[in-house]
């Protein structure tokens, strides 16, 4: 990373690097060499079958079962946030067995393999209404939900574990993170705008079954992709011995890892205030503005705007480093989302600064998937290991905790002023305006802290 982030640390070699691409070589290149376009476009196609899925869960499975199955949102404000806590605790020991895993396809391109058709199943089963009472649906969305994030965790921790084993390159990593967010806002562009129509379309007039059948044809879609994935990605970094298998004195490693401290934080900050957004947006639209049209450009530009900033990236993090470039954006962000509510009885000026600081704040998404391959580095540099799965799970368990966090906020702040989607009263719409602007600048400038820490990195040596 530049060395305008602070002081460095010298990196040492692996005593015996590997630099063969385990599973075949097709889509592989030595550390030090190039990877192939159709390796990178893959990975960023991987996000985008994640992403679609779980993002169509983040925006609208809150709407889906207080206002189509009809569950009681407060009940449904827990059944969110101790889900989503209990499935978190499930990452660390998905990481734990990516570190132990050893294959003829690597450590992390089995579990694409074995994974993906689950994962699609149960993205369908959270929108499918049973037909049981109201604690048999209760139920039915509590382990479906459950199971949904488990399958989640086996999928994207050995992604986000990948990154780091198919190049030791700084400027690829964050091109392919570039790609990477590239994925996530088109999944979020196509999660966001797209359900609803789909649902009207597919549902004739029936919301459940339009649900149901829009959730199957994403499902299809993110299989595929996932597959695709396995296909042509390839692990060419890898430790070259066996190292001892990841146990509590890695763990506490991984929290002596600065790098990966200030990752987690940060990471946890901005999916707070993701979650939150993606809940409140809906209701934001309709019940403050009253504006059911801009649903579908606020929560597209949400994620649509890192296309802006994926592109953006790259160079600004060059110029200006992790630290201080993350840290600017963040401010200039600030400033925008505070004059937002002087906006709000002109739309298209709301949309104009909506938009600007949602590229601004893109960057900084781009930049936590380089940050998160980094962070194995800096393991290294300390600890003579690399453990890419533990320190990956402890990132996805940051993504999990932020989301639970953010969308149990908007659930507890609605059922506080017992919200009625049949009769919104005046209190349940202050509300909503609270809950769309508080979260998000709170978090913002606890971002800008957070970043401060972040250390320098140190570069591995290329073969």
């Amino acid at each position: 990373m530049s060395t305008r982030n602070g002081g460095g640390i010298a990196l040492p070699t692996p005593p015996h690097p590997s630099t063969t691409a385990i599973g075949g070589d097709a889509s592989a290149s030595p550390p030090g060499g190039r990877l192939p376009w159709k390796a990178k476009i893959s990975y960023g196609a991987g996000d985008f079958a994640f992403g679609l899925c779980w993002n169509m869960v983040g925006a609208f499975l809150l709407y889906f079962y207080t206002d189509v199955a009809l569950l009681p949102v407060g009940v449904v404000g827990t059944l969110f946030l101790l889900s989503r806590l209990l499935d978190a605790g499930i990452d660390p020991v998905v990481g734990v067995l990516v570190d132990r895993t050893r294959s003829r396809w690597g450590r992390t391109r089995p579990y694409f393999l074995y994974g993906a058709v689950p994962f699609g199943l149960f993205s369908v089963a959270v929108f499918y209404v049973p037909p049981l009472g109201d604690t048999g649906k209760l139920v039915w969305a509590g382990a479906t939900f459950i199971i949904l994030g488990l399958l989640f965790s086996i999928v994207n921790i050995p992604y986000s574990a990948l990154l780091p084993m198919m190049t030791g390159r700084q400027e690829e990593r964050v091109q392919v993170s570039s790609l990477r967010s590239a994925g996530t806002a088109l999944s979020v562009i196509f999660a966001t705008a797209g359900t609803m129509p789909l649902v009207t379309a597919l549902g004739g007039g029936d919301k459940a079954q339009g649900f149901l059948l829009t959730a199957l044809l994403a499902a299809g879609v993110s299989v595929a992709l996932i597959l695709n994935l396995f296909a042509n990605c390839r692990e060419v970094i890898h430790d070259g011995g066996e190292e001892p298998p990841a146990t509590l004195s890695a763990i506490s490693n991984m929290v002596r890892n600065r790098a990966w401290l200030v990752v987690f934080v940060f990471t946890t900050l901005n999916f707070i205030r993701f979650g939150a957004v993606l809940a409140v947006t809906a209701y934001f639209a309709l019940n403050v503005l009253h504006q059911p049209w801009m649903i579908s450009i606020l929560l597209p530009a949400i994620s649509g705007t890192l296309l802006i900033g994926s592109a953006i990236a790259p160079p600004y993090l060059r110029r200006f480093g992790m630290r201080q470039g993350n840290r600017l954006v963040l401010i200039l962000a600030t400033g925008l989302y505070l004059a937002l509510p002087l906006a709000e009885g002109q739309p298209w000026l709301f949309l104009t600064i909506y938009v600007l600081a949602s590229v601004l704040i893109s960057v900084t998404m781009t930049a936590i998937f380089a940050m998160a391959a980094e962070t194995v580095d800096y393991h290294e540099a300390r600890f003579g290991v690399r453990h890419e799965g533990l320190l990956s799970a402890g990132i996805s368990l940051s993504t999990k905790i932020g989301m639970a966090l953010g969308g149990a906020v908007i659930a507890y702040g609605l059922a506080w002023v017992d919200y009625n989607p049949a009769a919104v009263s005046d209190g349940a719409v202050h509300m909503v305006h609270a809950l769309y602007y508080v979260p998000a600048v709170v978090v913002l400038l606890l971002q800008t802290l957070c970043i401060s820490f972040y250390p320098a990195i140190p570069k591995r040596p290329q073969a």
